[in-house]
């Protein structure tokens, strides 16, 4: 039963969970590029209206067969209580029948329930089943306290099992 770990990550935060998802329970990584320029204030603001409008992005890998896997996990930082543009798109792109999934999200703020609600309608229309879902808070932590609470999401939610 092969895993995949999809996610995109700007500030590196979202980065280090799913690389410590895809450490402790043997899973492939595949990380979405966002080729639009998102940094500066003013991209960041356009992105995050992007993310509210779920306008779609450039992306690369442009598409991912997920033929070898039985459960995908797609991972996304939460912007203005959305997923991201990128994600978003990867997951438009994605045949999901009979795929199990797991979603995670990052958040400085409170609002990454908002965004997983969002990502679970999404996968569900491409045809997939949710089995599990969480969000992590990123605000203030340092990257041991950021992998340590990873760790924590694992055993609390038992996603060795999957």
């Amino acid at each position: 039963m092969k895993k995949l770990i999809i996610y995109y990550s700007q500030g590196g935060k979202t980065d280090l969970v799913a690389r410590t998802l895809a450490k402790n329970l043997h899973a492939d990584l595949l990380r979405v590029i966002d080729l639009k320029n998102r940094e500066g204030f003013k991209n960041k603001l356009f992105a995050s209206i992007n993310a509210f409008r779920e306008t779609k992005t450039e992306i690369a890998p442009k598409s991912v067969d997920l033929t070898p896997y039985s459960t995908i996990y797609f991972g996304t930082p939460t912007w203005n209580g959305n997923p991201t543009p990128a994600i978003i798109t990867m997951i438009d792109r994605c045949d999901l029948k009979g795929k199990d999934v797991i979603l995670f999200a990052t958040m400085d703020s409170n609002r990454g329930e908002s965004n997983v609600k969002r990502l679970e309608e999404k996968v569900k229309m491409r045809g997939a089943r949710v089995i599990e879902s969480f969000t992590i808070a990123t605000k203030d932590k340092t990257p041991e306290k950021l992998a340590h609470d990873t760790e924590a999401v694992i055993e609390i939610k038992d996603l060795k099992m999957y």
